[in-house]
């Protein structure tokens, strides 16, 4: 079997998210090829073939892949399959506007944000906000897949892949490059964070995110995030927002603030190593699932904490 990793990155960085997709394919079995696109991408085919257990990455560098276009680079993805089994990416925003193109194109079913690996064929996947898990066997001649990459540790250095350029395919001219707005911080991607402070609709006002969650974020070096509550209720924009409709996420550390426990927003989080959780509701179902829960005013107890945190750094 051969398999081939589609590379997230910025034309500039290789994200972690390849290098968990990677250890996805590798429990599948057989040969591993990377496929980065983008345009003055080499430092990225290069991070790529460093990666442990890559045999190949194939380097495609073209204006019509430098802004990661699905259309353009589904085309290109459908181009290579004839020579591979099995194509995984990771479940970003990026790949899942990507992939379901590409399992279209090749008449087949797709299988998303896998969890594990069973066997060659079988994989299992969260379904119902992850309250349950479902086993699927995919029998389809080519596979599809998405990798919820906070489920796999992310492959390690050291490989020497070799790496071969390739063409790219034809423009299907069905999108084209507009513009972009990026949002820019110092603090960590909230995706990568090791350590996350997250409030919910108990934090108030977009106001008191800057005044309470903000200097524990600071004082712990951490991403900051939001329920969905908080999001629609405009405290903070919905890049910060974690759950089923946000970003999932897995840090060593997460802090929920002000946050009830829905289950959307749970199976977003879940999956973290150490939950603390602070609410004055001491019913909320947050605490069903946190390490650690501080039923307390998070007017009261974010300051306490912030002013700890600075007398420990």
């Amino acid at each position: 079997m051969t398999i081939l990793v589609l590379a997230e990155h910025d034309n500039a960085e290789l994200k972690d998210a390849t290098a968990r997709a990677l250890t996805a394919a590798a429990a599948i079995g057989g040969d591993i090829h990377i496929l980065v696109a983008g345009k003055g991408s080499k430092s990225v085919a290069d991070q790529a073939a460093a990666l442990d257990g890559a045999a190949k990455v194939l380097h495609c560098d073209n204006d019509l892949y430098a802004h990661g276009l699905a259309e353009p680079l589904a085309l290109l993805i459908t181009g290579l399959m004839a020579n591979y089994d099995a194509v995984v990416a990771p479940a970003t925003t990026s790949a899942k506007n990507t992939m379901p193109r590409v399992a279209a194109l090749l008449d087949v079913m797709q299988v998303s944000d896998i969890l594990s690996v069973e066997s060659a064929d079988t994989f299992t996947r969260p379904i119902y906000a992850g309250n349950a898990i479902q086993t699927v066997q995919a029998t389809d001649a080519k596979k599809v897949i998405t990798v919820r990459t906070t489920a796999f540790a992310a492959a390690g250095d050291g490989g020497s892949a070799s790496i071969e350029d390739i063409a790219a395919a034809e423009d299907p001219g069905l999108s084209s490059f507009v513009g972009e707005e990026l949002s820019k911080s110092d603090r960590p991607e909230l995706t990568s964070a090791k350590i996350i402070v997250s409030g919910g609709r108990g934090v108030a006002s977009g106001e008191n995110f800057g005044k309470y969650i903000e200097p524990v974020a600071d004082a712990l070096g951490a991403a900051i995030g939001a329920s969905r509550a908080a999001v629609d209720a405009g405290y903070m924009s919905n890049d910060y927002q974690v759950g089923q409709t946000g970003k999932v996420v897995a840090p060593e550390l997460y802090i929920a603030v002000g946050i009830s426990g829905a289950i959307q927003h749970l199976a977003g989080m879940k999956d973290s190593k150490v939950i603390v959780a602070i609410n004055k509701d001491e019913e909320a179902p947050i605490f069903q699932i946190a390490d650690y829960g501080l039923v307390a005013d998070l007017f009261k107890a974010m300051p306490e904490l912030a002013e700890e945190l600075g007398k420990a750094s």
